[in-house]
């Protein structure tokens, strides 16, 4: 049995309200997190209503305006998802907010999570040269996290979100892990978005009819089985309810960007994953090896 109907949501299938990309509560079976993203023309602005939701907005490429209330920062953006990390700005649930493209077309994608308790920072705008950046892993398993919207970084409800890249021809999201179950101190549960983009990687003789692709694995307990086995390209979605997920794979040739978005309904906001114990040596392998040296991709700054 395979779950890709389900779990796996190709660009456009799951558009609403002017965003190629729309997942909230409306998706069955989902409930703690979601995601819109699109492209806005110079001068268009999209808005959110007050909710129970928190948002983090995050520029994909240009430059955007986010306000809330009597708050306002512009987020310096950047060519693309590829280029280095961005600003985000954070906005706590029960404020509205809007998001403008500022000074020309831009491409944005906001982040959202159910929140509950009462919010610690109502708006923060979190600079690109704040941004953590992460270089994970090592060869083959290099990849670089920009940890923008992580537990100690940003100061929130529920959220918790990063990006990651790849590099043509390696693996992220490995060994397979899972957050599924809250078990103190060792794991906590949460559903997860991860949002794609692709590119040719620098140096590769493209001709006009590269198709840039990559891979996303998700599987199951015997408990609660899941089976997706996606390919994947810009502006796809991969949901992951529950389950082991991973690897994510770079395709030779083509650079692989997820942005990923976790939430979910305990009363701490942690990200605590266990590998799975058939994959989990792997990080023994990567003693003594180096971090690939195309990394980071974008640079920092």
């Amino acid at each position: 049995m395979n779950d890709n109907a389900r779990w796996v949501h190709p660009l456009g299938t799951i558009a609403d309200r002017g965003w190629e990309v729309a997942v909230d509560e409306a998706v069955d079976g989902w409930q703690h997190t979601g995601l819109y993203a699109g492209r806005l023309a110079a001068g268009e602005r999209r808005e959110f209503a007050p909710d129970e939701w928190e948002h983090v907005v995050v520029p994909l490429s240009g430059t955007v305006t986010v306000s809330s209330e009597q708050d306002e920062a512009v987020l310096s953006g950047r060519a693309s998802v590829f280029a280095g990390p961005t600003d985000v700005a954070y906005v706590a649930r029960g404020r509205g907010l809007t998001v403008l493209a500022h000074d020309g077309p831009a491409r944005v994608a906001v982040c959202a999570a159910r929140a509950s308790g009462e919010p610690t920072s109502s708006f923060r705008h979190v600079p690109a040269t704040d941004v953590p950046v992460e270089l994970r892993g090592a060869g083959a398993a290099s990849r670089e996290v920009r940890n923008f919207g992580i537990p100690g970084v940003l100061d929130a409800d529920s959220i918790i979100a990063c990006e990651v890249i790849t590099p043509a021809g390696n693996w992220s999201s490995y060994p397979p892990h899972k957050h599924d179950e809250e078990r103190e101190g060792a794991e906590t549960e949460l559903e997860e978005i991860y949002y794609f983009e692709v590119q040719v990687a620098a140096g590769s003789p493209a001709t006009e009819s590269a198709d840039p692709v990559g891979y996303q694995r998700v599987y199951g307990t015997d408990e609660r089985p899941i089976d997706v086995l996606a390919e994947v390209r810009t502006g796809d979605v991969v949901l992951v309810p529950h389950g082991w997920h991973g690897p994510a794979m770079a395709a030779p040739g083509y650079d692989l960007y997820y942005l990923n978005v976790m939430a979910g309904p305990g009363d701490e906001r942690a990200w605590l994953i266990c590998d799975d114990p058939a994959h989990g040596w792997v990080r023994q392998t990567w003693e003594g090896l180096d971090v690939d040296p195309r990394l980071p991709l974008g640079g920092t700054r």
